[in-house]
């Protein structure tokens, strides 16, 4: 969803910083990894120490490499396959820690059991989505959409952490049930999306072979 409102607008603010940073010879993947390792730091130093606010601002900015180094892949004209793979990668080693860090803050400083299923179910989930659509793409199908993408599941983490940080009663507790239900919503999703696409893929496969001339005797 955002990806479709966002992404024009998105891109006239880091299209420039792009165009900055490849005409300084900074390599888009050093980009990623920066941060990537960025992200995982500030959720696993701040988050588990309950500076959940700091913590949210700090992890915000590493999280925003992740749209300039898109930016600097369109500045050069193209990306690489090897860049493709390893944003890929770090997104999920990404979004990982930063659910990982918040089940840890709910099992430890903020003793809430409950909430760290609630949290657990997001970070196992949000790794299914990118999973099915990496797998089903490898096979030739389809797994696009879907209610909660990346981008919607860090804001919704983000903005509740925060938020909570900030000493809003219930912000964490509702943006991680909720975030834990459409992610999971976001799962079945792409399975039925992936199924369709291989009925579609077979049906294409049977009226091709249905079109195909008869062998002359």
């Amino acid at each position: 969803m955002l990806n479709v409102l966002a992404r024009v607008r998105v891109n006239r603010v880091t299209d420039p910083i792009g165009r900055w940073l490849v005409g300084h010879g900074v390599a888009p993947d050093v980009v990623t990894v920066i941060g990537t390792v960025g992200t995982v730091a500030a959720a696993l130093w701040f988050l588990p120490r309950n500076q959940l606010f700091v913590g949210t601002l700090v992890i915000t900015l590493f999280v925003l490499f992740d749209l300039v180094d898109g930016a600097m892949a369109r500045a050069r004209g193209h990306g690489t396959r090897f860049g493709a793979v390893l944003d890929s990668t770090c997104d999920r080693v990404a979004d990982g820690a930063v659910f990982a860090a918040l089940t840890w803050w709910c099992l430890g400083v903020g003793d809430d059991r409950a909430l760290g299923v609630a949290a657990l179910v997001c970070l196992v989930a949000g790794q299914l989505v990118s999973y099915i659509k990496a797998r089903a793409e490898g096979a030739g199908l389809s797994a696009d959409g879907g209610l909660v993408e990346r981008a919607e599941r860090l804001i919704v983490a983000l903005v509740g952490t925060g938020l909570h940080g900030l000493g809003v009663p219930y912000a964490l507790p509702v943006a991680l049930w909720v975030l834990a239900a459409a992610t999971v919503w976001t799962v079945g999703q792409r399975i039925l999306a992936v199924y369709r696409s291989a009925q579609a893929h077979a049906g294409n496969s049977v009226a091709s072979d249905s079109a195909d001339p008869a062998p002359s005797p």
